[in-house]
């Protein structure tokens, strides 16, 4: 019996941008009894399920995006007798599609850290059941993961959680539902060993895989002293010494290191938490902008954002503290107006953020947004080939309309075409190379260049693009450029790199 653990795409470029951490804790999940997992991740190739054999065990995981490949996977492993189990966010959110549509023998419902072993051990014993609740563990029971198992020279960075969930309650996002708003904060040590083991390996830029890696704001903690609540302020002063333990021992890695990690805004009115972030190496963060306006923040749920100049100067003071912003930001809001795109783009280019993605607003499945969406639309839902819109993602990309929200102003193709004018407007060579002077040497100006360049053909497949032969193309030249980009973020392996802390007898034994 052979273990396969797949991540469906329906594109792959050859080379990874962010290693896909849950393959690799599910492989260290795997009891030693059936063997090393064998790892197919469908953004480097194509998985051939001609390989698989009766009696061998296919785990797919699944979000919103890459159920429709899951699908197709998991019913050409059951009929070559594989055993086909899925999970992740959306097996979560909708086992019954998975058993429908995907050939499934069972689901895993929640964390599979301590799920998976279970499933393996009741396949083995003949005593499979169809569904399994893996649930939200505590922090102290998150699997490091399998990382000797990673080929090598396929990603250009790697990745390392240290904690799930998030406080926050934004109508587009599902993760607090999902993860719970109470963050589950691993302690420091055990992501400091996951972190040296890939430095070891010759990573050093590292993705901080976080929900929110600023789970607990100054306000957070005023507000609970005002309520008098003395537990609470405590539970919120442990979680935060916690995030600067961490950072201080990232301070202590090889100083070529490079963190970057996923962040709400409020941290850029926290001088003592930036400081932290610049000594740890934590140089970027994905920051959920999402609108400019007030009445945008407020249609998503997010209005502890900042808007107009006074957000530009909050994103100002990230890059003024040494953290690089990837800011992200969401069109088809039904407060945003025609002039919204050229407003957004002002506003990328005055807060001089680094890098920005320009995302039409899709109602994702165990979010507010959905929800009040399948509600409004109910039997009245448009089909396609049979399938509601509210299923989009089972219509195939080329079939699927581009936005599912009616606007109030504007119709689905201006705000395609004009969210398309914005990506063209931020990456356009000569704003590249303007922003390049975030880098000191021509080489790394260069370098800035390409990394861009990849970036933005990288989203052409996300929707944006309507035309089959223009995403085509934007996949192509993706796959030219990762090559040589991926040989930007390489280093020397460093074997004989230890702990900080820890003796070499003492290291030895933690390895063992």
């Amino acid at each position: 019996m052979r273990v396969y653990l797949v991540n469906p795409s329906d594109v792959a470029f050859g080379i990874g941008v962010i290693t896909p951490r849950w393959l690799f804790v599910l492989a260290a999940a795997t009891p030693a009894k059936f063997g090393d997992p064998l790892i197919q991740d469908e953004t480097l190739e194509r998985f051939d399920a001609n390989v698989i054999q009766k009696g061998d065990v296919v785990g797919i995981g699944i979000h919103t995006g890459n159920a429709l490949r899951g699908y197709e996977l998991g019913l050409q492993a059951r009929e070559k007798g594989a055993w086909v189990v899925y999970g992740g966010i959306h097996a979560s959110l909708f086992p019954e599609e998975s058993f429908e549509r995907g050939g499934a023998h069972a689901v895993v419902d929640g964390d599979g850290d301590g799920a998976w072993g279970d499933v393996l051990d009741d396949i083995s014993q003949g005593k499979l059941e169809k569904m399994y609740k893996g649930g939200r563990i505590a922090a102290k029971q998150f699997i490091k993961a399998r990382w000797d198992l990673l080929q090598p020279g396929r990603y250009m960075w790697a990745s390392v959680q240290t904690l799930r969930g998030c406080p926050k309650h934004c109508s587009f996002c599902s993760v607090w539902r999902t993860d719970g708003q109470a963050p589950r904060m691993r302690e420091a040590d055990p992501v400091i060993e996951e972190i040296v083991q890939l430095r070891r390996m010759g990573y050093r830029f590292v993705a901080l895989a976080d929900d929110n890696f600023y789970p607990v704001t100054l306000t957070d903690i005023k507000l609970a002293e005002r309520q008098n609540n003395l537990e609470r302020v405590a539970e919120l002063k442990a979680l935060r010494a916690e995030r600067f333990r961490l950072m201080d021992k990232l301070s202590q890695l090889p100083p070529d290191m490079v963190f970057f990690t996923q962040i709400t805004m409020e941290a850029a009115e926290d001088p003592q938490f930036l400081a932290a972030m610049k000594k740890a190496n934590i140089k970027g963060a994905l920051v959920g902008v999402e609108a400019v306006t007030a009445e945008g923040l407020k249609a998503v749920y997010k209005d502890f954002n900042l808007a107009g100049d006074s957000l530009a100067t909050r994103l100002q003071n990230f890059k003024q503290n040494g953290v690089h912003v990837l800011g992200s930001f969401i069109f088809g809001l039904p407060t945003d107006k025609p002039d919204t795109f050229a407003a957004t783009a002002d506003l990328a280019e005055k807060a001089d953020i680094t890098f920005a993605q320009f995302v039409m607003m899709t109602p994702f499945p165990g979010t507010v947004d959905f929800e009040r969406w399948e509600k409004k639309l109910g039997d009245s839902a448009q089909k396609v080939d049979g399938i509601p819109v509210t299923r989009y993602w089972l219509i195939p990309a080329s079939k699927r309309p581009k936005m599912f929200t009616p606007h109030p102003l504007m119709s689905s193709d201006e705000i395609r075409e004009r969210t398309q004018g914005v990506w063209d407007r931020f990456y356009s060579t000569a704003n590249i190379w303007k922003r390049s002077n975030c880098v000191k040497s021509l080489k790394s100006r260069v370098a800035f260049m390409f990394i861009s360049k990849l970036y933005r053909q990288m989203y052409a497949n996300t929707g944006i693009s309507t035309d089959s032969a223009r995403r085509e193309s934007a996949n192509k030249w993706a796959r030219m450029l990762a090559k040589p980009c991926r040989k930007l973020f390489t280093a020397k392996p460093m074997p004989e790199l230890m702990v900080p802390g820890h003796t070499v007898s003492q290291f030895t034994v933690l390895e063992s």
